[in-house]
């Protein structure tokens, strides 16, 4: 088994899972809330066979992290969906649920056990941070976790998620250059403008509403692309 390098990892197996397609080497990170009350719950349902789903990790809310699935196998947790050039997600990804009802705050030690865990994965795996990614922005549309109160931003500060872009956004919001540079980042083209711009203002900026604006832009590049 190979555990996490945080001193709580409580192994926890799941019948859930199958060999990584391929040969295929885990390369991303992808990070989930649960969307049920309770950590036991999700425990439950991801260890349930008929319930058929399953990811590598669990946090609760007080930091106690559970392994489900070894980081070497297959876990069943990000269904339909790519990332850049990564159809098979499942196989290419280890998966970390957050126990969240998906409209709450994420607690300090849920976070500070979540920034442990991924440490150790990343250097286990040879993960750079732009492989850090939400369910939503694989499937945008369809999920949308981490979701609004997960705190990318402090991933990003501390080298565990890719770093937005900055400086102004176009003067003219064009929905193709907005695609193309949400395509480049990793977004998949085949979803509709409304989804698209959805997701990426999940990650970027989730209290934005309306059509798309020159702010939705920054994250996505540098002022070099648009000027």
């Amino acid at each position: 088994m190979r555990a996490g390098t945080h001193p709580d990892v409580t192994s926890f197996l799941s019948p859930n899972y199958g060999e990584r397609r391929d040969n295929a080497l885990p390369d991303m990170i992808v990070l989930h809330y649960t969307a049920m009350t309770s950590a036991q719950a999700a425990l439950e349902r991801l260890c349930d066979a008929r319930a058929e789903v399953s990811a590598h990790y669990l946090i609760c809310e007080r930091g106690r992290i559970w392994q489900l699935v070894d980081e070497a196998q297959r876990a069943w947790h990000a269904g339909a969906g790519c990332w850049a050039d990564v159809g098979d997600v499942n196989s290419r990804s280890i998966g970390i649920e957050l126990a969240n009802t998906g409209v709450h705050p994420f607690p300090e030690p849920q976070i500070a056990a979540l920034e442990g865990l991924m440490r150790g994965i990343m250097n286990r795996w040879k993960i750079g941070p732009s492989r850090v990614i939400g369910h939503s922005d694989m499937a945008p549309g369809r999920k949308f976790d981490p979701g609004p109160k997960f705190d990318w931003m402090r991933l990003e500060r501390r080298g565990l998620a890719a770093r937005r872009g900055y400086g102004p956004g176009p003067d003219n919001p064009s929905p193709d250059l907005f695609r193309r540079l949400a395509q480049d980042a990793g977004y998949t083209a085949d979803v509709d403008d409304d989804s698209l711009l959805a997701a990426v203002r999940l990650r970027y900026r989730p209290q934005a509403k309306g059509p798309l604006a020159p702010e939705d832009f920054t994250p996505l590049g540098h002022t070099a692309l648009w000027t």
